[in-house]
This record gives C-alpha cells, structure tokens and sequence, in this order.
C-alpha cells in the first residue's frame, strides 16, 4: 500500500520519490537507507545551527518532563515570561509588547489584524494594506491574501480580500518603487505596509538594496502607515545581521519572526508590536481586546527550544559562522557566474541565488522538477523555485559540502547551456 499522507506542495500524481529521512545531524541529513544528504536549504529555511543541535534538544527534553502545555489565555509560564523579555533585549528597541503564535503564516495574520484593529480601536477607518509586486507571506488566508496573485492561490481567489500592490525595486526602477509607495500611502484609508525586507524568498530569491527598505520605511512614517517587516525567512542571521532591517536601520511597528527562532527545532513564532499598537488595545472594554489565540500559543516545549537558540546566539560565535558562510558562498557564486547557462548571480549574506535555463515559466517551470530530480539523485537537497536554484544551508555546513553543492549547481547549468 502506498503512504497515506498528502504533503505539501507535491503533485502526487507525478509519482516523484520521495525519500524517506531517518536522522539529521548538522547540515546532513541520512535516509531510512543509509543515503547521506546535504541539507542545502535548512530544510524550508528552518535550520540554524544545524539539526538535531545538542543544546536545543537538552532544553526540548528538559522542559517536556517539567510543563509541556498549558493554555495561555489568562494563563502564563516561565519560559514564555523569559523569551519575551530575551527577544527585546536582543531586538531593536522599539518594539516593546511580544504575541506567540506557532508559524510564519500566522505571524503574519496577527500582525495584519493588529494593524486593522490599532485603527479601528482610533476610530479611524482606514483598512487598506499595501505590499510589495510577487512577495509571499504564507498559505492562510490573510497571508494569501497578502502574497502574489498567480498559481499559488488562485482557486482560492474567493476567499482572498483586495490589497494594493507596489511594484518591486528591481534594478533602475527603484524610485519609481518609491514614488508608487508615496502615492499609495496618500490614499484614503492605507492601514499599513507588509513588506519582506531585502529578500522576496518564495517569489524567486528577488533582492533589492537596504537603500530601499530605509526609504520604504521613511514613506510609511511620513504618512503615518504602520510598517510591517515580514523577517520568517530573512531573520536569525540568514541576510548576514540578526535581522535585515538591521542593515537598513529600519525598526517596523510590528515585527514577524518564525523558522529560526527555534534554531528550526520545533513551531513558534512571534509577532513583536509597537508600545502604540499594543496601547491602542488596551482599555477596560473587552470589546476592543485583541481577538486571536492558537490551542498551543506559546507552547512550553516550543519556548524552551528557543530559549536555548537565543543562548546560543549569546554564548556560541554565531555571527563569526555566518559571517565565513557568507564569505565561502561569495567564492561560490563568483565561480558559478563564470559558468555557462547561469544568469543573475545574487547573494545576501549566507543566501545565494542563480537562475538557470531560459524557460520563464515562473514557479510552474518544468525545469523546476527535473533539476529536483537530478540534486536528489545527487544526495542533495535543493528544492529549485521554477528555474531559480539557490542555497540557504544551516551556519555549520562544512567548506567541502558547500563546494559540492556549488559543483552540481555548475554542473546542472552547463548540461542545460
């Protein structure tokens, strides 16, 4: 009998393999059969410090023998309390008020009704949010909502509300990015600005300077739109600073961290508010409280695991790591761009990202399974976006795992050249 579970993002009807993982252990992961794979990708963007990291999963299995759930509605814990106040010490200041949440998706989501209900709880009616041209912010509803319109959700077009779109700051067109921002945010009734800072991760690796993001931020403040940062994927280090609005000087009114908050051990995310948008919820009428909650909001577990990925970021060279990872992937891509059939080399930070073939057919392309194939066959996991092949691996890959990635990148291009 076939597997029983339907996976995401997988066309069954294909009929692809689909290997069968037994263990991870830094940035390799070894199949049911004894394959040993390269994790080139951090597993979806999650893995920090690599799988299976020794301290993470001392914290994980401490924590369960003590307190593994508890509702949090009206109800707190010690792991909670101390990872609210790590992350603002730890973040820009700025952000003072902490919501859990159990992924990236919902962190958005919360975020989205914290910026219509900061207006409304005014009495202000303003309820149209902006976003920037083939961004992606999850597969909920809102956070569909809020993504690029196309194949990703469009049987579910329906269910999905109106936003406006800015188109993005690719090379040359930057200011007409941001004239088309100031003119959005000079129309009636603009809430707020979702935004994924520096790097657009689902929409094809797109990266734009973090000029950019500075001057965006500068347009919201001027009209008083609420800024919100979409850090999922581009938080925890992976840009090469803690945050990408670091390197922008960019402190949003409201914040979404998910994947690498737990070192990509376990679900949680947070959503990080302003001390205005938390006050304008604040009053002695419940009807104007924040209305959201998950069954396992701010698990225990969840929380301890993240605990011990803020210690290792304080106790461990972690920005040392980063920093040799992003220079070993600049060596990389300098020799992929020599290579014929690769287009558009970019980096930021530990992110490389190189585009291969000339078929445009976006996420669909058929390239996009074949070369899945081929890495897979190769004991590799990279999982192209259409015919954009990049490498996202955790902190601790090796100098000679990486190179064997970058060697079948430059292989896969010149079978296609």
């Amino acid at each position: 009998m076939s597997s029983p579970v339907w996976h995401p993002f997988t066309q069954h009807g294909l009929e692809e393999p689909i290997p069968l993982i037994a263990r991870g252990e830094g940035a390799v992961l070894w199949t049911a059969d004894g394959r040993r794979i390269i994790d080139a990708i951090s597993s979806w963007w999650v893995t920090s410090h690599g799988h299976a990291h020794p301290r993470i999963a001392a914290a994980i299995a401490e924590q369960a023998q003590r307190l593994d759930q508890v509702i949090f509605a009206g109800w707190t814990h010690e792991p909670a309390e101390r990872l609210a106040r790590e992350l603002l010490e730890l973040l820009p200041q700025g952000l003072t008020r902490v919501f859990f949440s159990d992924s990236g998706s919902t962190a958005v989501e919360v975020a989205l009704k914290m910026a219509l209900g900061f207006w409304h709880n005014r009495g202000e009616p303003r309820h149209r949010i902006l976003v920037l041209e083939h961004s992606y912010h999850g597969d909920t509803i809102g956070a569909m909502s809020v993504g690029a319109r196309g194949v990703f959700n469009q049987a579910y077009a329906p269910l999905l509300f109106e936003v406006g779109t800015i188109p993005f700051p690719s090379v040359g067109r930057e200011q007409a990015t941001l004239d088309a921002l100031d003119a959005a945010c000079c129309a009636e009734a603009c809430a707020a600005f979702l935004v994924e800072p520096l790097v657009l991760g689902a929409g094809g690796m797109l990266m734009y300077p973090a000029q950019v993001l500075t001057e965006m931020r500068a347009i919201c403040a001027r009209h008083g739109v609420l800024f919100i940062a979409d850090e999922v994927m581009t938080g925890w280090g992976r840009t090469g600073t803690l945050l990408a609005c670091e390197q922008a000087g960019v402190i949003p009114d409201l914040l979404c961290l998910a994947k690498g908050l737990t070192g990509g051990s376990l679900p949680l995310a947070v959503t990080l508010a302003s001390e205005a948008i938390f006050a304008a919820h604040w009053s002695r009428d419940r009807a104007l409280q924040f209305f959201h909650s998950s069954s396992y909001t701010a698990n225990p577990i969840a929380c301890a695991a993240a605990l011990a990925n803020l210690a290792i970021w304080r106790e461990e060279p972690v920005r040392e790591r980063i920093a040799t990872l992003a220079t070993r992937q600049a060596a990389g891509l300098a020799r992929l761009a020599q290579v014929a059939g690769i287009a558009n080399p970019r980096q930021a930070g530990t992110i490389i990202a190189v585009d291969l073939g000339s078929d445009g057919a976006g996420y669909l392309s058929d390239l996009a399974p074949r070369l899945l194939a081929r890495f897979r066959e190769r004991d590799l996991l990279l999982r192209p976006l259409g015919n954009t092949v990049y490498v996202m691996p955790p902190y601790c890959i090796s100098a000679d795992d990486l190179a064997t990635v970058h060697d079948a990148i430059a292989e896969e291009a010149r079978a296609l050249a």
